[in-house]
């Protein structure tokens, strides 16, 4: 099929590539003609959401035919007494991937100054792409994203945004609430420092500062994706200051959250018990992939996550064909894009028989790899 460009696109978008930023495991089983047996690459949760939260959303299918709250009211509400804020403090949207669109649509035109880290979550990037931003990327700093590089990148080309995850994706890795306090105190004038929360449950304590509402200089963004165990809901939320929120509604699809996800979100958020003995589920989990990458004379990194990066100890050719080599073997995974963290692979957390399966197929796709090198 030949690539031909739309004479009626506007410039900008005539210039992007038609691409996505994840090829989805869906679409990779399509190729391969099967399922995978084990799905431990797109860092969702296999243990499944709250039954509370199925429940919630089969009692709302047959409400479905109705168009859900443009406001989100039950849910802002819960979320507000939960973090102990207000409701105006609070913006529900599709995921935090549809929250970073709205955010960069409001902020970022055409040569504006954007600032993130070589290697981050790229969606981010893919929306400032898309509303012709500059990105200015900064190199991660032993394995984790450097605040203070950011900070001043940012200061040299006057970003308007900067993207920073923590914990962070793809690594695992995370910064003290100390660290992260130090990076908004000193965002540049005129900046907004774009705070991806989306693996905060999985962390220690005092990884993530106190929330200060009252605070122009950042917005935090969290999700029902991860430790929630909804990632197909797309439910996800953003804290900032009541004027910062109150600028999504001039952009946003009113009517673009799921009624079905709404409800589901609000008894997820509701069970808390359960959310306690997921997290315990994922840290037995990461003792698990840390245990069978040890086994094969690989590198755990340390995770705040519900995923382990492992360094493979070569380089991103070589981690490429062991992911590869896995996914012929029924085993999805992937592994991050960029030099040097592209040494490494990227295995989720997952139920004891996904665990089992990787660890069965890992030994022979190493060799495999090592074969073709």
């Amino acid at each position: 099929m030949t690539d031909k460009t739309d004479p009626r696109l506007t410039p900008l978008a005539a210039t992007l590539p038609a691409s996505v930023p994840f090829v989805g495991p869906e679409a990779q089983e399509r190729a391969r003609g099967n399922a995978f047996d084990a799905r431990l690459g797109a860092n969702e949760l296999g243990f499944g959401p709250s039954p509370k939260a199925i429940a919630a959303m089969q009692l709302e299918a047959g409400e479905i035919w109705k168009y859900a709250d443009p406001e989100s009211h039950d849910l802002r509400q819960a979320l507000a007494e939960h973090h102990n804020i207000a409701p105006d403090n609070i913006m529900i949207g599709e995921g935090i991937d549809g929250l970073l669109g709205y955010l960069v649509r409001l902020f970022i035109g055409e040569g504006d100054s954007v600032v993130t880290s070589d290697g981050a979550y790229p969606t981010f990037n893919y929306h400032v792409a898309g509303f012709g931003g500059i990105l200015h990327k900064v190199p991660y700093k032993g394995d984790h994203e450097d605040p203070m590089a950011l900070i001043e990148t940012a200061r040299e080309v006057g970003a308007k945004l900067i993207y920073i995850a923590n914990p962070d994706n793809p690594m695992g890795t995370w910064h003290s609430a100390e660290t992260i306090q130090q990076m908004i105190d000193n965002v540049p004038e005129g900046a907004l420092l774009v705070l991806d929360e989306a693996y905060v449950e999985f962390a220690p304590d005092g990884t993530a500062p106190t929330i200060n509402t009252t605070d122009p200089r950042v917005i935090r963004f969290r999700t029902f994706s991860k430790a929630y165990g909804m990632a197909g809901a797309r439910v996800g939320y953003g804290i900032s200051t009541p004027e910062i929120i109150m600028a999504f509604n001039k952009i946003r699809n009113h009517f673009g959250m799921n009624r079905a996800a709404q409800a589901g979100a609000l008894a997820a958020l509701q069970d808390q018990d359960y959310l306690t003995q997921t997290l315990d589920h994922v840290a037995a989990a990461r003792k698990t992939i840390e245990a069978i990458a040890t086994e094969n004379n690989l590198t755990p990194l340390p995770s705040a996550t519900n995923f382990v990066a492992i360094d493979c100890g070569h380089d991103g050719a070589f981690a490429a064909r062991v992911v590869s080599e896995l996914g012929k073997r029924g085993v999805f995974i992937r592994m991050p894009f960029s030099e040097p963290q592209n040494r490494c692979i990227r295995v989720s957390a997952g139920p004891v028989t996904e665990l089992d399966l990787f660890a069965k197929a890992l030994p022979d796709a190493l060799k495999a790899a090592q074969l073709d090198r």
